[in-house]
């Protein structure tokens, strides 16, 4: 059947999708759901088809192209587009396989990330590859077989330096923005370790959002390793780079459906990892009801999991499981915890030594898995750096090389409208709740407004009065400051007892 194009001019979120008319979609007796082929000349793509009963929309020998579809094809409106029903990929009956219980080749599991990152498999597809791993969760073998076929959809970048740290923490915390406080330690101790990050997806920043108050974090491979030979390190938003793209799809699924496979998890750090070439990679589990991993058994499982498969892959690799019951630093969203990272990189007064501690530790641990130090020095090895204000200049150096500039933590500019949350009675604080601080600096703006979140006055163990300050929430939306309140009158974000 021929069909012209007409360009819908609206995203679905990566997601191959066309629309027809009910008419047209009769004549072919396709159904919403089913795939096509688009094809002009030697252009052809496969996409998942919507049916509209609406003329407007799409009229009768039309065809429409969400943004997605658009922009991949290079189709353009009015074009003229042959379409025929297209065949189920290969790949959907080795993930029926796996929903069976059955173990998967690395073949099969090359076809189905394959047909992952090409769009050949529809959201709803790509749930099921989700949830058999879930209920089936990847041997040993399956899971360094799922890390080499993400590994391999992706780009790979070299460096002629040994060895390559790097660290990843598998998240649940608030603030806990360690990265930006280790990456100019370590780097400045004349290791290199070129750390991508992620945007944030479900909390209030990521690393990139939070580098980004700073510098520019979207780098091309070229610009990144520019960076890299001049600092020994950086730190970037990893979804510019094509590293592993398919690990970021199925992340976004795993999120709308609250599934967190640990076969997917493991393959997704360790493929991400390996994309830079690290050599020696510290992995950091934080542990506490409130925290993604909740009890010591779980920890200790994925720390033999993550050992195993590191070992697998190459890899030099060392686990530690950390407390992950409270927040980490007192600011919570990307301007306020840039603002924490520079006070702990200045030894300022106003420094979260939480932050600062744990930043030590981890900072440590790398030292001694790259052989920098003996075992039980590192801690101190890195103190020693932090102190001297080396580790400052080498942040300053590196958000220079990105192309930001050097600025007064005193300076970031913080949301403009600001509430004050106080103590109802005196007490002990018992707890603060990562979950709900994250959802409080999330409705004030964060991560998208750089300056709103969430700045902790009290932490976990201090003893307050009534009417001490707890927490401040700051917005630039007097409408989402409306919401904050209500919110906080909904739930307890702070526990005193």
């Amino acid at each position: 059947m021929k069909l012209k194009v007409r360009d819908l001019d609206i995203s679905t979120g990566d997601v191959f999708i066309a629309v027809i008319n009910k008419i047209d979609a009769e004549k072919l007796d396709l159904r919403s759901g089913e795939r096509i082929v688009v094809k002009k000349g030697r252009k052809k793509v496969v996409t998942a088809i919507d049916i509209t009963h609406s003329r407007k929309i799409v009229p009768p020998g039309m065809i429409g192209l969400y943004r997605e579809l658009q922009e991949s094809s290079g189709l353009r409106e009015n074009d003229l587009v042959t379409i025929y029903i297209s065949q189920y990929p290969q790949s959907l009956s080795y993930i029926k396989k796996k929903l069976r219980g059955e173990r998967l080749s690395q073949q099969e599991f090359d076809e189905i990330i394959m047909d992952i990152v090409c769009n050949q498999l529809t959201r709803v597809e790509i749930t099921y590859f989700v949830s058999a791993c879930y209920i089936h969760e990847p041997s040993i073998n399956e899971t360094i077989y799922l890390t080499n076929a993400i590994l391999r959809t992706g780009e790979t970048i070299k460096f002629d330096d040994y060895p390559i740290v790097d660290k990843h923490c598998i998240g649940g915390v608030a603030g806990n923005r360690t990265t930006m406080v280790v990456v100019p330690i370590v780097t400045a101790a004349g290791l290199t370790m070129p750390k991508t990050s992620s945007r944030s997806i479900t909390s209030p920043a990521g690393t990139a959002d939070t580098m980004e108050v700073l510098a520019p974090v979207s780098l091309t491979i070229p610009q990144l390793k520019k960076v890299v030979a001049k600092t020994g390190g950086c730190m970037v938003w990893g979804g510019t780079l094509n590293l592993a793209p398919a690990d970021d799809l199925i992340i976004r699924v795993e999120h709308e459906v609250s599934l967190d496979p640990k076969g997917q998890l493991l393959a997704s750090i360790l493929a991400k990892k390996k994309s830079v070439s690290t050599t020696h990679l510290l992995i950091d589990i934080p542990m506490g009801q409130p925290a993604k991993i909740k009890t010591m058994k779980e920890a200790q499982y994925l720390k033999k999991r993550f050992e195993t498969i590191g070992r697998a892959l190459g890899l030099t690799l060392s686990v530690v499981i950390t407390d992950g019951r409270e927040p980490i630093g007192r600011g919570i969203g990307p301007a306020l915890e840039a603002r924490d990272v520079i006070w702990v990189l200045k030894n300022d007064k106003n420094a979260p030594q939480d932050l600062r501690k744990k930043s030590l530790f981890l900072a440590g641990k790398i030292f001694e898995l790259a052989g920098r130090c003996a075992k039980g020095d590192g801690k101190k090895y890195a103190e020693a750096i932090l102190n001297s204000g080396k580790a400052y200049k080498k942040f300053v150096e590196i958000v220079k090389a990105q192309g930001g500039k050097e600025v007064q933590p005193e300076k970031l500019k913080i949301g403009k409208l600001s509430y004050i949350v106080k103590a109802g009675k005196e007490g002990k604080i018992r707890h603060i709740s990562n979950s709900k601080i994250s959802r409080v600096a999330k409705v004030a703006g964060a991560p998208n407004d750089k300056g709103a979140g969430v700045y902790l006055h009290a932490l976990f163990g201090q003893r307050v009065k009534k009417g001490d300050r707890l927490f401040t929430v700051y917005s630039n939306s007097s409408e989402k400051m409306k919401f904050v309140r209500k919110v906080i009158n909904e739930i307890e974000v702070v526990d005193i007892r």
